[in-house]
């Protein structure tokens, strides 16, 4: 009936964050307990409906927001095209790009996917590549649940490289594919990666892996402290 839209993994499972299981609480009182119809439902829930997915920590990133519509609009799609294109409801793409709402690293793959590109274009990227990119001069995104993807390196033809910081209890929050093969290193902390809802690998400082990127996968930091990751996609697909 549309008051949730979990995303979905390889093999067309339904994927439920901890987010969305506290909507279904809600929905399950509200209707059990209050009587309440659909329609009624979604009135009461208002702007916390799952399927529109709106943040409870980060603050929206109005460029990224922007960037987001000149590609849909570059493109030719409608909100409705694209929100189905990547899984997403229409209200929380609609709030996405009028920056009421920050994207979760899985939604941002799935719609540059969408728009048939990759997340690379959502960064501001030099006009000529750099071969040293120093700290303070890295560009970067930063999600919904305050997961940061600092990116490496710029002009490079067949890999793509970003530090990712994962504060405690965040992840991708969803899972997502794509071509080539990713390369993790754990410079901190710890990860829990799921490959096609079949494989977790428990990641700790130190430990290194690496998958094929079109097995669906999604991550998650299960600890109390942050965690830091090398990632590298080649070609850069991501």
């Amino acid at each position: 009936m549309g008051l949730v839209t979990p995303a979905r993994s390889a093999g067309s499972y339904r994927l439920y964050t901890s987010e969305l299981l506290d909507v279904l609480k809600r929905i399950k009182y509200l209707r059990d307990v209050k009587k309440l119809n659909v329609p009624g439902i979604r009135e009461a829930l208002g702007a916390n409906l799952a399927g529109n997915h709106f943040p409870t920590l980060g603050t929206p990133t109005p460029d990224l927001g922007n960037k987001l519509r000149r590609l849909r609009k570059k493109r030719g799609l409608t909100v409705t095209e694209t929100a189905h294109k990547a899984h997403i409801s229409v209200g929380f793409l609609s709030a996405i790009e009028l920056s009421r709402a920050n994207p979760s690293v899985a939604t941002i793959q799935r719609l540059a996917a969408a728009y048939g590109t990759t997340v690379l274009e959502l960064y501001d990227l030099p006009a000529q590549a750099k071969r040293v990119i120093r700290p303070r001069n890295r560009k970067s995104i930063e999600t919904k649940s305050g997961v940061r993807m600092e990116l490496l390196s710029t002009g490079t033809k067949m890999l793509e490289s970003m530090l990712i910081r994962v504060p405690p209890g965040t992840g991708s929050d969803g899972a997502y594919m794509h071509q080539g093969e990713d390369f993790l290193f754990m410079l901190e902390g710890t990860l829990e990666v799921w490959l096609d809802e079949m494989e977790c690998h428990l990641l700790e400082q130190g430990d290194s892996f690496w998958f094929e990127s079109n097995r669906g996968h999604r991550w998650f930091n299960p600890t109390n402290e942050p965690a830091s990751v090398l990632w590298v996609n080649t070609p850069p697909t991501f």
